[in-house]
């Protein structure tokens, strides 16, 4: 089967200087796929003529409007229906692509999407997730900031989505799920947190009970969930500590000639280092709780990032994750129910 990705080709920071040549490399890696290029069809001609590729696999669809990183969410949605981002989406919706991929504005993107693609049966809310690097591995983390005070239903439906998520992706069949909370025993946190625990206790998912911050980056659990304040609060302070890292190792080997040569005989082990905490491999959130697939890649992306957020998009698309996710909800909930009625 040929898996069609429709990308938004204006959005980001960088625009078609990015995603054409990512979405060329795509091409090249995976013999499988479709790329269709929304946005000003000039624009983009023009960038294509710069490289050789098989034209066969590639679609240019014409946008006039270009949704920006500073635009209010209600403004994509009214004001720019004709934008490259509102057209990959309804290309999706009409069954001609069967993925979404769109660096632009976090907001906008969520918005559109869920009018135009709507959530699965059971969905209360779509939820970001991505995969962050831990010690033995990566984990998922959900909600990463589209969702903010949410209840304990929606974090238990939160919870679930990842579950299936991993389950898919990453080939685990009983994938580990922790809630994110400020400790571990029973009594601590939001009643919000308490009720998703109480929820998942009697749940079919491998739930581990509540998991702190560092608990993210141990490698012993699969999925973490938390309220979209949190998680985007952790990914931010993760970045943060990232650079921070990155910039006094930097200073440390600069200082002098021997620091300069000790880090040149301690560069195959930086190097390591770096490839396993670049946060450019795990480029590619994924929009959950929704009909269709849409992966959102950082605004700031290069070709290497938006690649990945491509193969994501192809992943789920290949593992059918958005109907796996609706089967489980629909489980969690006829569970509930059940309960309740005992």
């Amino acid at each position: 089967m040929s898996i069609n990705i429709a990308i938004d080709a204006m959005g980001g920071d960088h625009g078609i200087t990015v995603t054409v040549p990512a979405s060329l490399d795509a091409l090249s890696k995976f013999s499988d796929i479709h790329i269709i290029l929304v946005g000003k069809e000039d624009l983009i001609n023009a960038e294509l003529s710069k490289y050789q590729y098989d034209a066969s696999r590639v679609t240019v669809q014409h946008a006039e409007q270009v949704v920006e990183m500073d635009d209010l969410p209600s403004k994509a949605l009214r004001n720019k229906r004709q934008s490259s981002m509102r057209i990959a989406l309804n290309l999706v919706k009409d069954d001609q692509a069967h993925a979404c991929v769109s660096a632009g504005n976090t907001g906008a993107l969520m918005a559109v999407a869920k009018f135009v693609l709507k959530t699965l049966p059971d969905i209360d809310r779509p939820a970001i997730c991505t995969s962050m690097p831990t010690m033995k591995g990566h984990v998922h983390v959900l909600d990463l900031g589209a969702n903010v005070g949410v209840d304990g239903d929606t974090l238990a439906q939160f919870a679930v989505m990842g579950s299936v998520l991993a389950q898919a992706v990453d080939d685990n069949p009983n994938p580990s799920v922790g809630l994110l909370n400020i400790g571990e025993e029973e009594i601590k946190g939001h009643q919000r947190i308490k009720d998703a625990h109480q929820i998942l206790q009697n749940s079919k998912i491998n739930y581990i009970g509540y998991v702190e911050g560092d608990d993210i980056y141990k490698g012993n659990v699969d999925i973490v969930t938390c309220d979209g304040f949190d998680g985007n609060v952790a990914l931010k302070s993760s970045e943060g500590v990232a650079k921070m890292i990155s910039f006094y190792l930097k200073e440390a080997f600069s200082r002098n000639l021997l620091t300069k040569f000790v880090a040149l005989l301690a560069y195959p082990v930086l190097k390591s280092f770096k490839d396993k905490v670049d946060p450019r491999r795990y480029n590619g959130a994924s929009l959950l709780g929704l009909k269709k697939i849409v992966i959102k890649s950082h605004g700031g992306a290069d070709e290497f990032s938006f690649l990945h957020a491509i193969a994501e998009a192809r992943l789920e698309v290949s593992k059918n994750v958005p109907e796996r996710i609706s089967s489980e909800v629909s489980k969690l909930i006829k569970h509930q129910t059940t309960a309740q009625d005992l």
